[in-house]
């Protein structure tokens, strides 16, 4: 009975995320009328312009001796141009740190001293980048990624995330993790912690992304309470927000469990969130001693990314403008030991019947 509230919740609520924004709205109709499957878009975040900074210059060759050849010290990019290298460190400047100019990473007086703590991170940063540009292409696809797409000319992204600090004792002023709007939960009374509890990257930590049991009939080993679909219902919440979509953007309305039924940005989606955990597990949390404190949570952990990070309430980042295209060395290999992207789940081998209860799913 309890799960059976807790899916007819979720199915209900789902439907209005997006619709209790303010402003204008757009919405299209996905699947047939009164199957709920209307995605609703916020016109003033849909429709707003996406400044992306044009190339320092006209694109160079990657002929010519190698970066690694021509520059001390070089350890990611040594396997590229000269020419293809400065250009490169003229674009990231640009994205990064436009104020600060070079000297944000290095000591203009020894360029190949990695004294500063910023040029250690921003190694470990192309090495990531050029891991999700090479090995997470079920998810960025041909697009790719630069420092741009999640810095936007700050050195320290809009959209992070850090652990949250340990829950009051007692009962005065305990709010039990939740009942405090914060972004991770797309600022509601659901539990801020949630992403906390799935996009660490730690897999002792990180939990698994399922509301509904996977049998029909819920058993000790297998029900779930009200409360326990709670912060994962967060972590859906923070991904509709941060994609500035509805949860028919992946789901199909009638039943959410199924992927036969599911529309295909679902299994992108997938990848996405393995994806964000690859990021934090092996590139961001390496840094922990790297970085100093203000640039570090409550708990003394890195600021981690999420899926708001890149795509800053679009379902594509930019509105899917292909920025990377005009970098290859970027695409290059990350010069580390990549995590290999996970493989899909597959679809259930028998077709589920057009209609189908969301309480038996």
């Amino acid at each position: 009975m309890r799960r059976t509230i807790a899916i007819a919740a979720l199915a209900s609520a789902a439907l209005t995320l997006s619709g209790c924004e303010l402003g204008p709205k757009q919405s299209v109709q996905n699947g047939h009328r009164g199957t709920g499957m209307d995605q609703v878009t916020l016109k003033k975040v849909a429709m707003a312009k996406d400044d992306v900074p044009a190339p320092p210059y006209d694109p160079p060759s990657n002929d010519g001796p190698r970066a690694g050849a021509a520059y001390q010290n070089v350890q990611v990019l040594g396997d590229v141009s000269e020419e293809q290298f400065t250009y490169t460190m003229a674009a990231i400047t640009a994205w990064v740190s436009p104020e600060q100019g070079c000297n944000y990473c290095h000591n203009p007086e020894n360029m190949a001293s990695d004294e500063k703590y910023t040029k250690v991170a921003a190694r470990k940063m192309l090495q990531m980048t050029r891991n999700i540009n090479s090995n997470w292409n079920k998810h960025v696809a041909n697009t790719g990624v630069t420092c741009w797409t999640c810095h936007r000319g700050n050195a320290i992204p809009a959209n992070y995330w850090a652990l949250p600090e340990a829950g009051k004792n007692g009962i005065i002023g305990n709010r039990h993790g939740q009942n405090n709007p914060v972004a991770a939960s797309a600022y509601s009374s659901l539990p801020e912690a949630s992403l906390a509890l799935y996009l660490t990257g730690d897999p002792k930590t990180d939990r698994s992304i399922r509301v509904v049991s996977d049998t029909l009939h819920p058993t000790k080993a297998n029900e779930l309470s009200i409360k326990e679909t709670e912060p994962q219902y967060a972590l859906m919440n923070h991904l509709s927000t941060s994609l500035g979509v509805n949860c028919t953007f992946c789901h199909n309305a009638q039943a959410f469990k199924p992927w036969n039924i599911s529309t295909p940005k679902r299994a992108t989606a997938w990848y996405g969130l393995r994806m964000v955990r690859d990021i934090n597990g092996q590139y961001i949390s390496s840094l922990k001693d790297v970085f100093p404190a203000h640039r570090k949570g409550p708990m003394g952990d890195p600021f981690k990314v999420s899926c708001a990070t890149c795509h800053q309430g679009k379902n594509k980042p930019m509105g899917g403008y292909k920025m990377a295209k005009d970098y290859p060395a970027l695409w290059g290999a990350p010069m580390a030991t990549p995590a290999a992207a996970p493989a899909a789940p597959a679809a259930p081998a028998a077709p589920i019947a057009a209609a189908v209860s969301t309480a038996t799913h």
